[in-house]
């Protein structure tokens, strides 16, 4: 393997810049509006750090996180507190700390041990006060809990035993339990005089595209999205007591995203929707006003209002290019003014990025895929477009769900394999949500039939627009992804040079049959996706016709796997025996186990050495450039359980 030396105009970008934690993220304004709080690094590990809104270059860490990290946290409205949630190594048990901003006292705040903590609700009408769900009492169901923050008092708030989720206003009244029919669809029981009454019946073609998203200040009306009667989900006036509802917003081409509420009032501010790019529609003179400045100072790049102060006077704008880091800023609502903050990693504006293209393909059958394509700079006939000056090696890559989608913006894996030579698609085949209930159910069933066709429709297109080398094509992908990269090497094993797995599963039948518990209640509508019942012989047959650990014996291309040993959605077995079953075969495979990831890879060593791996093998079979490997695994966890031999780089 040789390393292929870079132009001055596309020098190789570190994987440790690519890779490694980002300067500043999830950045947050307190309710009170005194304080900004973002995640960074402290000693290499991602933790919260918070400064006065004047001040914000005197900023302290208020967490000591030593080992993966911390991902999501928020403000308590009692605005003297930093909420976050951690699990142990991936398991995906998360347990709610607090941290008290003065003393930096941190407290664990619910069980230690095999019990998952979610976030229900908070209100600021109960600044010392928070809803959650634990299962400690039933794994498979979430009890409803009052957590007092400032003594740490949890005190039983409803004992559940039917529904997967709550609707609960800011009042703390529980509105609404979404239980789930056999059908795979969603039975709304309404909470009413200590009474549980049927109110809305959400079919399972609607269940991914329908729910109550919020409720008006006196609490007598609920902001619903639906899709029922309709394909695109439109957004709703649900009158609580006579079940009317009134359309307030659709949009042709793709379902509701996100709505807007005045953080008090409750008054719907703005819709968003998603189809190649985000755009809002404006419901609030206002709000609209202001988002004009920002567009302005902007210019052409995507706004994301991300963090509000309580009294709705202060902004924490995130402005997303493709091509440039992520930058935040500060928009003072009053006085009309923009600060600039800071962006998510300094160090990449030393380096030529590439620009992501939105495309719609069409699939055999007349659907439209959105997808995303990133192209070397080298070999782009011009910025604005995406057409090459000759074909690349290209890598596939999947997103995961399959029930989510690719969007457009900075991606580190796009920026990463476009700068070593490679083109990147992505693409939104059926299943993928935003896009319709037609669209999303049209995968129901299609695991390894449609949905797969649509990759291969899109690598098609590549190749016929001259994009892509039809002989070096690759597929990677995580979790669904993982799955459609076996399968890529399995029923079309002609179609791709190689391909990366992460932690995908290769047997329909163990994947259902080792769900976590508090998957259990919507076992129906996972069955419904798939396409059948594994507990009959003909469901059985069907999973085992989709699995690739059926037929390992047609694999003929190189393959990478990654997995984390704490999943508790794939499970390790998921690679294990896909591996030992290649052995059988004396088929080569490289499997990189990590002992503390769960689903996917938090910890930047952990990312660092997978794709130090995955770069020398996408070279050694695609033939693009290659940073050669210097303490990639320094502090990693990773254990190569096979294939050591076909490592790009020998690990001490």
């Amino acid at each position: 393997m040789t390393s292929i030396s870079a132009s001055s105009d596309d020098k190789l970008i570190p994987r440790k810049i690519i890779f490694g934690n980002p300067d500043k993220a999830n950045v947050q304004i307190s309710n009170d509006g005194k304080y900004i709080s973002y995640l960074s690094n402290k000693a290499g590990i991602l933790n919260v750090f918070i400064a006065p809104i004047n001040d914000i270059n005197n900023a302290k860490h208020i967490t000591n996180d030593t080992k993966r990290g911390i991902r999501n946290y928020f403000w308590s409205y009692d605005n003297k507190h930093i909420l976050y949630q951690k699990d142990s190594d991936g398991d995906e048990n998360e347990i709610i700390h607090k941290v008290d901003i003065s003393t930096l006292k941190d407290t664990m705040l619910t069980p230690k041990k095999d019990v998952k903590s979610i976030i229900l609700k908070n209100s600021y009408k109960f600044p010392n006060e928070i809803i959650i769900g634990l299962n400690q009492r039933k794994k498979e169901y979430f009890d409803i809990y009052k957590l007092n923050i400032k003594t740490g008092d949890l005190s039983l708030f409803y004992e559940n035993n039917k529904y997967i989720s709550f609707s609960i206003d800011d009042n703390y009244q529980i509105k609404f339990g979404y239980y789930p029919t056999s059908d795979g669809g969603n039975q709304i029981y309404s909470f009413e005089n200590e009474k549980e009454i049927p109110f809305i019946k959400i079919p399972h073609e609607d269940s991914k595209t329908s729910g109550i998203v919020g409720f008006t200040e006196k609490g007598d009306k609920a902001y619903f999205i639906s899709s029922i009667d309709r394909d695109k989900s439109g957004l709703f006036l649900l009158d609580l007591k006579t079940k009317n509802k009134e359309l307030i917003y659709s949009n042709s081409k793709a379902d509701i995203e996100n709505i807007i509420l005045q953080p008090r009032k409750k008054e719907l501010q703005a819709v968003t929707h998603y189809y190649m790019k985000q755009d809002y529609t404006f419901f609030d003179i206002k709000f609209e006003e202001d988002y004009d400045v920002l567009k302005k100072f902007a210019k052409n790049e995507q706004i994301i209002i991300k963090s509000r102060n309580l009294e709705d006077t202060k902004w924490l704008v995130v402005f997303n290019y493709d091509d440039k880091p992520t930058q935040y800023y500060l928009y003072d609502r009053i006085n009309k003014k923009t600060k600039y903050l800071f962006s998510n990693k300094d160090k990449l504006n030393n380096y030529n990025l590439s620009k992501m293209h939105p495309v719609v393909i069409k699939s055999r059958d007349g659907l439209n895929l959105v997808s995303y394509i990133s192209v070397p700079n080298s070999i782009k006939k011009s910025k604005s477009d995406y057409k090459t000056t000759k074909p690349a090696p290209m890598i596939l890559l999947v997103h995961g769900g399959p029930n989510a989608r690719d969007y457009w913006g900075l991606d580190s894996i796009h920026q990463w394999l476009s700068n070593r030579g490679y083109v990147v698609l992505s693409v939104n085949y059926r299943g993928s949500t935003g896009f319709g209930k037609n669209f999303i159910n049209a995968g129901n069933g299609e695991w390894a039939a449609k949905m797969h066709n649509d990759l291969i429709d899109a690598v098609n297109w590549a190749v016929s627009e001259k994009i892509a080398n039809k002989d070096k094509i690759a597929i990677m992908g995580g979790s669904y992804g993982g799955y459609a990269t076996l399968v890529g090497l399995t029923s079309t094993p002609n179609t791709f040079a190689c391909g990366v797995d992460i932690v995908g599963p290769s047997n329909l039948i163990t994947l259902v049959n080792s769900i976590p518990e508090y998957w259990k209640p919507i076992l129906n509508s996972l069955k419904l996706m798939l396409g059948g019942d594994h507990k009959t012989k003909e469901g059985e047959e069907l999973y085992k016709k989709k699995s690739p650990l059926f037929h390992v014996d047609k694999i003929i291309k190189p393959l990478l796997i990654g997995q984390g040993a704490n999943d508790p959605r794939v499970k390790q077995a998921e690679s294990d025996q896909i591996v030992d079953s290649m052995k059988k075969h004396k088929i080569p495979v490289i499997y990189a186990l990590y002992p503390d990831e769960g689903h996917g890879f938090a910890r930047p060593e952990n990312k660092l050495s997978f794709f130090a791996i995955a770069e020398g093998f996408f070279s050694k079979y695609l033939g693009g450039q290659y940073e050669q490997i210097d303490n990639d695994f320094e502090n990693s966890s990773i254990i190569i359980k096979e294939g050591e031999k076909y490592l790009p780089h020998k690990i001490k």
